[in-house]
């Protein structure tokens, strides 16, 4: 479980959205340069980066953290402690805390879908055309990056079809942040020693305590995955 709220907190796709947002920003201005070679504009758009990157984490884990709050004080002190599907869970809470409490899930739910799946589809797509060279950005027209809106269309597809499946879409959704809490550290580790290296960053290495705590952040989540390995 903790691996797995690491994984939803920190994950490989956040990785690939972020550095791909990035450079779809400059590839959508023609005169846009590397921020090494361009350090006028680095001040503002690194200030910029940061306020997106701090802001975003800070609404999602206080998000994150009230929906814990939420399920552990009505379902799980009633006893139902294993949610198959969405509607189950919006069954179950209604008895517990009225129809408001019924209706505001299902809402949430949606809210949620529309925000979550188009980022996870996107960075799924960005990653695979990246590895496989394929033209990308959400800035193209389809027939100018028709593996890369192929990807999210089957994305898409895929997860509605687990709806229709024997899989339990609520168990695929928390495995695959256990998968992501375990891939997630040996990226980190790469991240963090390529942006202590002046060679790659040049003026915009990391400073010592964002390294700092980069390495332990990545040493709790390594240690949390290691014990999940770990009997008894």
């Amino acid at each position: 479980m903790v691996v797995g709220v690491f994984g939803t907190t920190i994950s490989p796709y956040l990785f690939f959205w972020q550095a791909s947002e990035e450079v779809e920003d400059m590839e959508a201005h023609p005169s846009s340069k590397p921020l090494l070679c361009d350090a006028p504009s680095a001040g503002p758009e690194l200030r910029r980066i940061q306020w997106d990157t701090w802001s975003g984490m800070l609404y999602s884990n206080v998000t994150a953290y009230f929906i814990i709050l939420a399920t552990a004080v009505t379902l799980h002190v009633s006893g139902v402690t294993d949610i198959n599907t969405a509607a189950q869970a919006a069954s179950a809470l209604r008895p517990l805390a009225g129809d408001f409490a019924y209706m505001l899930f299902a809402l949430g739910i949606l809210g949620v879908g529309m925000i979550g799946v188009p980022v996870l589809a996107g960075s799924g797509a960005y990653a695979l055309s990246e590895a496989m060279g394929w033209r990308k950005g959400l800035e193209r027209k389809v027939n100018d990056a028709r593996g890369f809106y192929a990807i999210i269309s089957v994305s898409v597809l895929a997860g509605l079809g687990i709806q229709y499946s024997p899989i339990s879409p609520m168990k695929a959704l928390f495995w695959s942040a256990v998968i992501n809490g375990l891939v997630a550290v040996p990226l980190m580790v790469v991240i963090i020693i390529l942006v202590s290296k002046k060679s790659v960053m040049g003026a915009f290495t990391a400073s010592r305590p964002l390294l700092v705590l980069g390495w332990i952040a990545t040493a709790v989540m390594g240690a949390a995955a290691i014990g999940m390995f770990i009997p008894g």
